[in-house]
């Protein structure tokens, strides 16, 4: 097969976009006919930095359909296949979108960029519905060749090409920009792909200038990892012979049969020892959409609050949040209870911080609750974490003795650690109205979100997230006003409140404008107000 690497000129000015665009339609042009496949970049109908937002929207509107009519016409003259990335609209708005056209110019199918950049999403407002729960690679099969896809920033994501060589495909698309990378870069991440996936990778970019070292490098890659075309900067049409039945087979260990990698790695892989995997994972806490609800001290109306049958309850049912509480054992264990005492939820009796783990152990946390939990044992943090890490957001209340005193900074530590371990620093939050302890996270986590609790103040509670820099508050009925709720939310707070069990009391939460209601009857409260 005879594959065409469109690599199309850009520019930083804006006003130079109409003769950027006359070039990318003549070097469609310029295709013959004695190709099969045709890769051009990403953004075709933008090819230069436009001025601002509305700028970008404008040439979309002029031009989308132009090149999109162009490259179909392509296809079809030359009967290859084309593909090329633009704007697709959708009922939830624009869509980052590589399109693949058959021999006779039809659209094949479309494939939406899994890693949009932050400004995308952030300043051009691109939809990114599509983006909040698991997909699976998406794979294009035409003429019996299986087609993959990656464009621009999803290079980098080198988790995913595991997940893409399950696919077997024979193709990897890349309708790429990344303008600012030298091309040993694309080289680099290009033939890694390659190599793990036992694809071809097909990489179309744009050229920043001709003596320019970044920007540009379109390439075909080999299964082996070999680069079989770099164009490091050169406008135009770049061409290679490849045979696409040719795969890349290696020894599988000392005296065993040659296998592709990924079959190799396959064999031994073990994603519980390093990453939370899958379609488990929810978004990160910044990107979880409001309003929501979170399972106060798990689904606690029917198993035992602060324990993990609550925890799985809520989590199986799809809550967005769980919030539990943590304090420290004699022996610095880190554990999840509510009370300082053992007393009211389990047989055991005495101070935590007067107990250490396995003293705490003796008692049964499910005996108070319902014959049927007895047995149940304290639940230690990291327990938590190995099992819901990423799974849903965590609202982490740490207790401590006052709100005035610091706690210790080792018990924090710990917190912190823990949660480093188990990946989840985007999947929770600190929850607290102890003042100092709030200073304290600041220093010691400041990539973690922080919530400001009621404290000894809780008509202060606002004023006070302010002054300290949180992005949450927990308003605690019926310590506030409609008054405090708009002001947290001109400061760019989020608002929980803390708490409701009754679906009437949920609603007017919503009509004010809560962000997040903590209800220990999740299910009730999940079908009166259709929210997670």
């Amino acid at each position: 097969m005879k594959i065409g690497i469109l690599q199309m000129p850009y520019s930083t000015d804006p006003a130079k976009i109409e003769a950027m665009i006359q070039k990318e339609l003549h070097l469609l042009s310029s295709c013959g006919n004695d190709l099969d496949i045709i890769v051009a970049p990403e953004y075709s109908d933008v090819p230069c930095v436009p001025k601002d937002v509305k700028g970008f929207y404008e040439a979309t509107e002029k031009y989308n359909k132009l090149i999109l009519d162009k490259a179909s016409e392509t296809a079809r003259r030359t009967h290859a296949i084309l593909f090329i990335n633009a704007l697709s609209k959708t009922e939830f708005g624009f869509r980052n979108t590589t399109y693949a056209f058959d021999r006779e110019g039809n659209i094949a199918g479309r494939y939406y960029k899994a890693h949009p950049v932050a400004s995308e999403i952030e300043k051009r407002k691109l939809d990114d519905s599509y983006l909040s729960s698991f997909n699976s690679p998406t794979i294009l099969e035409i003429e019996g060749l299986r087609f993959a896809f990656l464009t621009c920033y999803d290079f980098y994501f080198y988790e995913s090409y595991a997940r893409i060589a399950l696919e077997k495909p024979d193709f990897v698309i890349g309708c790429s920009h990344q303008r600012s990378d030298p091309f040993e870069m694309s080289e680099l991440f290009s033939a890694f792909c390659a190599f793990n996936t036992n694809a071809y990778v097909l990489r179309a970019s744009v050229s920043m200038g001709e003596n320019s070292l970044v920007g540009g490098g379109s390439l075909v890659a080999s299964p082996e990892g070999k680069i079989l075309l770099q164009m490091k900067n050169e406008v135009g049409l770049g061409t290679v012979q490849i045979d696409p039945a040719k795969k890349h087979f290696k020894p599988a260990g000392f005296g065993n049969a040659p296998s592709a990698h990924f079959e190799y790695m396959e064999k031994g892989r073990r994603p519980w020892n390093y990453r939370p995997a899958g379609s488990a994972i929810v978004p990160k806490d910044e990107w979880m959409r409001y309003p929501r609800l979170c399972a106060h001290r798990g689904f606690s109306t029917i198993a035992p609050e602060n324990s993990m049958p609550a925890f799985g309850a809520a989590v199986a049912l799809n809550a967005s949040e769980i919030e539990f509480d943590l304090w420290e054992t004699r022996d610095g264990e880190i554990v999840s209870l509510h009370d300082a005492s053992l007393d009211r939820v389990s047989s055991g009796t005495g101070f935590v911080w007067d107990l250490t783990l396995e003293e705490i152990k003796k008692a049964d946390f499910g005996v108070k609750t319902d014959g049927r939990f007895k047995g149940l044992r304290i639940v230690l943090f990291e327990d938590i974490l190995k099992k819901f890490s990423c799974q849903t957001i965590m609202n982490v209340h740490i207790k401590s003795r006052d709100n005035v005193t610091p706690v210790s900074e080792s018990m924090l530590k710990k917190i912190i650690a823990l949660i480093r371990k188990y990946d989840a620093s985007k999947h929770v939050y600190f929850m607290t109205g102890n003042r100092a302890m709030q200073k304290q996270l600041a220093r010691l986590a400041p990539d973690i979100a922080r919530c400001m609790g009621a404290g000894d103040q809780p008509w202060e509670i606002v004023n006070e997230a302010i002054e300290l820099n949180c992005q949450k508050v927990q308003l605690f009925k019926p310590y506030f006003d409609q008054a405090m709720i708009d002001k947290a939310h001109a400061g760019g707070i989020k608002c929980n409140v803390f708490f409701a069990d009754d679906p009437e009391e949920a609603h007017i939460y919503l009509q004010m404008g809560i962000d997040c209601i903590l209800t220990n009857d999740y299910l009730s409260i999940q079908n009166a107000t259709n929210l997670q």
